[in-house]
């Protein structure tokens, strides 16, 4: 079996869009980075995610029941490392930019590359990750290049 060490190193190599992930509800409002997100089928028009078990974020999603995928655009780094610092509250990482509502309740942020509001609809549990198929209830996009997660760095399309 391929070492853990490994494992890592070679998914660095895999790039991602930049996402952050927005959720509000009766757990209350949740956000964080995320580039583990892809397309599962469009019909019904489903996303996954996955989030780690241990995080405070995997609770609030699975009582809150909803969340907002937000792709990040080229010149949003701010934002996808305000979203990953675990020194700032909920509160001070959405300050970092302008957000609306759609129909799940979650904050959608106004100038995503793309945005899809969600409900969640499954749940699977694999090793240290919960794995989030949700369905997507309203989708928009936006326009620019995206904002790519490679190599531990941000990065667009040359």
């Amino acid at each position: 079996m391929v070492s853990k060490d490994a494992y890592r190193g070679a998914m660095a190599r895999l790039t991602g869009a930049v996402n952050i992930i927005s959720s509000d509800g009766q757990a209350g409002l949740a956000g964080f980075t995320a580039s583990a997100v892809c397309s599962v089928t469009d019909d019904p028009p489903t996303l996954l995610l996955c989030v780690n078990l241990a995080s405070r974020q995997n609770e609030l999603l699975r009582v809150n029941g909803v969340l907002c995928v937000n792709t990040l655009a080229l010149g949003q780094e701010d934002i996808a490392r305000a979203f990953s610092n675990h020194d700032l509250t909920m509160a001070q990482r959405f300050e970092r930019a302008q957000w609306s509502v759609r129909e799940s309740g979650s904050p959608v942020l106004k100038d995503a590359l793309a945005a899809f509001d969600c409900r969640i609809v499954e749940r699977l549990e694999q090793g240290t990750h919960a794995v989030l198929f949700c369905e997507v209830l309203e989708a928009q996009a936006g326009q620019g290049a995206p904002l790519l997660y490679f190599n531990r760095a941000f990065g667009t399309l040359a």
